[in-house]
């Protein structure tokens, strides 16, 4: 019975060169759709209004704010132009306490100037900001947003595990600024992006040839460098540099050529945004672990693979935090799933769950 259920997995994860083919064509159909008109595509692609990307000669002090899965982060960096690039460069990484992510706006956006209010007072202790110019911050906001401005954009939607309702259609940039007000910090909110942009952004600083950025994390995402003319639902005046960095929002992505499997589709049906982001359920880090646990699940109720266990574990929900142990270390996480769930296993039975997870990092390929 296990060879079975395994077996099974294999035929749905499959995605042979005919697959992909199919999966590629659609979704350049969905991207074509998606600049034309607004509302066009299940694949936004939304306008970033970033129409300059950095060269490696910017100078001075600089905060960056990432807000995107289940934690945040808070960076300061001190770029030092063309030879001496990045001169110093300190972060902070806080976790998000969960009921916040389905709380209010107020506490979240509350909650994330306290944290960047201690991190700034700890620069303060250090007299590293001795100018007294005005602090300015780029906001990384890994979320659907409609732009108006380079800093400013509207809420379209949450994703992954957020969902406070408050903030759908709100401008994110003001919710952070007057939150930051509250804690007496004197930061202006320079830019508002997304990680994609961000990712393309950081890659260009050190190499003029780069095109796109892509995320496999929490969520997964991509953004690249569109010619501004080839935007129908491009509105007023062309920018000088003749280029738009577009912000797919892939993650909402479906085609009937995508694999799903059953564990996929009982997954979805239970997320807090059934029938949405397909693409990025089958492949990234907030649901990959959680499908494992449930072809585990199976498992264990259909066979004898796991011998006499408590079911109690295996039926708590696993959200795998870095993705990339999934695409390299098949037998390590394997391991790790073992001792998660109490799981008694030869090496055999180890081997075993660890051509599950290699089924599942098949997933990967469709991206």
């Amino acid at each position: 019975m296990a060879e079975q259920v395994v077996e099974d997995l294999r035929e749905r994860c499959a995605t042979p060169a005919s697959l992909l083919h199919d999966v590629a064509a659609e979704m350049a159909d969905e991207m074509r759709a998606g600049l034309e008109k607004e509302g066009g595509s299940r694949v936004k692609m939304l306008l970033s209004y970033v129409d300059k990307l950095p060269t490696g000669r910017e100078e001075g002090l600089f905060y960056g704010l990432d807000l995107g899965g289940t934690n945040f982060r808070v960076l300061r960096v001190k770029l030092g132009g063309n030879d001496k690039r990045i001169v110093n460069r300190e972060s902070r990484e806080v976790a998000i306490p969960t009921h916040l992510m389905s709380g209010s706006s107020t506490e979240l956006f509350g909650f994330i100037a306290s944290e960047l209010a201690t991190f700034v007072a700890d620069e303060d202790k250090g007299n590293s900001f001795a100018n007294g110019n005005k602090r300015e911050l780029g906001f990384t906001f890994s979320f659907p947003v409609r732009q108006h401005s380079i800093s400013l954009g509207t809420l379209v939607k949450w994703t992954k595990a957020f969902c406070i309702e408050d903030a759908v259609g709100e401008d994110v940039v003001g919710k952070l600024q007057t939150a930051m007000e509250k804690q007496g910090l004197d930061i202006h909110v320079a830019a508002l992006i997304n990680d994609a942009v961000g990712t393309l952004a950081g890659a260009r600083y050190y190499d003029e040839d780069v095109i796109a950025g892509v995320i496999f994390g929490t969520g997964t995402n991509a953004a690249y460098v569109e010619k501004a003319n080839a935007i129908p639902k491009w509105e007023g005046e062309l920018p000088k540099s003749g280029d738009m960095v577009i912000n797919m929002e892939w993650g909402n992505y479906y085609s009937c050529h995508l694999p799903v499997s059953e564990y996929d589709q009982a997954l979805d049906k239970e997320s807090l945004n059934p029938g949405e982001q397909i693409y990025e359920k089958l492949t990234s880090g907030m649901y990959l672990g959680e499908i494992v646990r449930r072809v585990l699940l199976k498992l264990s109720l259909q066979s004898a693979t796991f011998g006499e266990i408590d079911h109690t574990k295996l039926k708590t929900h696993f959200h795998l935090r870095y993705v990339v142990w999934l695409a390299f270390h098949k037998l390590i996480l394997g391991v790790v799933f073992a001792a998660r769930f109490k799981l008694h296993m030869k090496y055999s039975l180890c081997s075993q769950l660890s051509r599950v997870l290699g089924l599942v990092k098949v997933k990967l390929c469709i991206v």
